[in-house]
C-alpha cells in the first residue's frame, strides 16, 4: 500500500517538482546557446568546424567525467547543494561566454561549464527520488524528466531572437538571466525529503524490494564507501543501462548539436535555423511523458523492451532525413520525428528506470553512472560528425543520417539481446 498524498504533502510536491524543473531547465539555458550560435561564430570569429567540434568536445569530456564526481560526491553532499552551487556557477560562466573572443578562451571555460554542468542531472534525480511514489514514478518523472526538453526550447526561442536583433553575445547574457530567475526559485523552495518540512516520508524503505540493485551497505545512512561505489558502476544492470544511453545519447546530442548548422547549409539564415531546429524538441516533449507512463502501464518496468521499440522508430526517422531532404522544413520535420523517437528512451534511461532498478538512495548514484557511461556517445559523435561537415558540408548531413540510421539499427538489435535475457532470468 502507498501512502496517501496529504494536502501539506501535495503543496510541497508540487513546489519541488516545479522548481527542479526549472532547475534543470536553467542548466540547459546555460549549455545550448553554443549550439545555435556555431554558425555565427564560424563567420565571426574564423572559427573552423574542427574548432568548433573541439570545444563542444572539451565540454562533452568534462561532462563525462563530472557525472562519476558528482555520483560519489551526492552521497556525502544534499542534492539541493548541488544543484544551487552547480547552477550558480553555471549561469556565471555562461555570461562569461559573451565575453570571449577566441578559441582558447572558448575552450577553457567551456570545460569549467562542462564539470558544473554535470552536477545537474543526477542531483537533480535525486532532489524528487522521496517525493515520487513508486507506483507513480514512470509517469510523474516522465512528465518532470522534460525539464531539458522544454529548456532547449527556451533557449532556442530567446537566443535565436537575441542572435537576430543584437548579436550572438546577447545570446549567452540574456540565456544567463533568465537561467538565474530559475535559480532564485531552486535556492528558495527546494527541500530534499518532506522530512525537512516536517512531514512524514512518502516513500518507505523496502531493501531489495523490486531492485535489481540492491543497497550496499546495511546501516550506513550517509555515505557510499569507494568499494560499494566501484560495485554499483560494474554492476551488469548499470553497465547495460549505460551501454544502451551512450547510443541514445550518441544521437540526440548528434541532432542537438549540429541540426542548426544543417539547416544553414541547407540555406536558412542562422535565426530561422535556431527556429526550425526546436521542432526536434517540441516534438520530444510528448513521447517523454508517453514512454513514463507506458513503462508503468504497458511495459510493466521493463525499459528495455521500451527502448528497443523507441530505436526501431529512431532507424525509421534517420531512413526518411536521409533520403527525402525535399526542403529545409521537411528536413526539420524529419527531425522532429526523430526527436519523438529518441526522447523517450531519453529520458527514461537515466531517470525512472535509475530509481526503479537502485531504490531512492541508489538512484542518484546509478543515475550518474548511467549518464556518464552515456555521456561518452557525445564526446564521440562531436568529433565525427565535426570531421564529416568539416571535409563534406554539402553531403555531410545525408552522411550523418545514415550514420543515426545504423546505430538505431544496432540499439534494436542490442536491447532485442537485452530483452531477451531478462526473460530468461526471470522464467528461471
Amino acid at each position: 500500500m502507498e501512502m496517501e498524498l496529504t494536502p501539506a504533502h501535495r503543496y510541497w510536491r508540487w513546489n519541488i517538482l516545479l522548481v527542479t524543473y526549472g532547475g534543470y531547465a536553467g542548466y540547459y539555458l546555460c549549455r545550448k546557446v553554443f549550439s545555435i550560435v556555431k554558425p555565427v561564430l564560424h563567420e565571426t570569429l574564423s572559427l573552423d568546424y574542427n574548432q568548433l567540434a573541439d570545444i563542444w568536445t572539451a565540454f562533452l569530456v568534462a561532462y563525462m567525467l563530472g557525472q562519476f564526481v558528482t555520483t560519489f560526491l551526492g552521497r556525502r553532499f544534499s542534492a539541493k547543494m548541488l544543484l544551487v552551487g552547480g547552477l550558480g556557477l553555471s549561469i556565471v560562466v555562461n555570461a562569461i561566454f559573451g565575453f570571449t573572443n577566441n578559441y582558447w578562451t572558448f575552450l577553457v571555460f567551456m570545460i569549467f561549464n562542462g564539470f558544473l554542468q554535470a552536477t545537474g542531472w543526477p542531483a537533480s534525480v535525486g532532489a524528487v527520488a522521496h517525493w515520487i511514489r513508486p507506483g507513480e514514478r514512470g509517469l510523474v518523472m516522465g512528465i518532470w524528466s522534460t525539464s531539458h526538453v522544454v529548456g532547449t526550447m527556451i533557449v532556442k526561442g530567446s537566443a535565436g531572437y537575441l542572435l537576430a536583433i543584437a548579436g550572438w553575445q546577447w545570446s549567452f547574457w540574456g540565456a544567463s538571466l533568465v537561467a538565474f530567475c530559475f535559480w532564485l526559485l531552486l535556492a528558495w523552495r527546494h527541500h530534499d525529503r518532506p522530512e525537512e518540512v516536517g512531514l512524514p516520508p512518502l516513500v518507505e524503505d523496502r531493501p531489495g524490494e523490486g531492485r535489481d540493485i540492491r543497497k550496499q551497505a546495511p546501516g550506513e545512512e550517509d555515505g557510499m564507501g569507494l568499494a560499494d561505489y566501484l560495485r554499483v558502476i560494474f554492476h551488469p544492470v548499470v553497465l547495460t543501462m549505460g551501454l544502451a544511453y551512450l547510443g541514445v545519447k550518441f544521437l540526440r546530442y548528434a541532432m542537438d548539436s549540429w541540426i542548426p548548422t544543417f539547416l544553414v547549409v541547407l540555406g536558412l539564415d542562422a535565426a530561422n535555423a535556431s527556429y526550425y531546429s526546436a521542432i526536434f524538441d517540441i516534438c520530444g516533449v510528448f513521447p517523454a511523458i508517453i514512454a513514463g507512463w507506458a513503462l508503468d502501464r504497458i511495459f510493466r518496468g521493463n525499459w528495455a523492451l521500451l527502448s528497443l521499440t523507441a530505436a526501431a522508430g529512431m532507424a525509421i526517422g534517420f531512413f526518411v532525413a536521409a533520403f527525402y531532404p525535399v526542403s529545409p522544413l521537411a528536413v526539420a520535420l524529419s527531425f522532429g520525428l526523430i526527436g519523438f523517437m529518441i526522447y523517450g528512451p531519453e529520458t527514461i534511461l537515466s531517470g525512472a528506470a535509475s530509481v526503479q532498478v537502485a531504490g531512492e538512495k541508489n538512484g542518484l548514484a546509478v543515475a550518474g553512472v548511467v549518464n556518464g557511461l552515456g555521456s561518452i556517445g557525445p564526446i564521440i559523435q562531436e568529433k565525427v560528425i565535426g570531421w564529416i561537415m568539416n571535409h563534406d558540408p554539402s553531403g555531410g548531413m545525408h552522411n550523418v543520417n545514415l550514420l543515426g540510421m545504423g546505430i538505431s539499427t544496432a540499439l534494436v538489435v542490442f536491447m532485442a539481446i537485452t530483452v531477451w535475457r531478462g526473460a530468461r532470468v526471470r522464467q528461471g
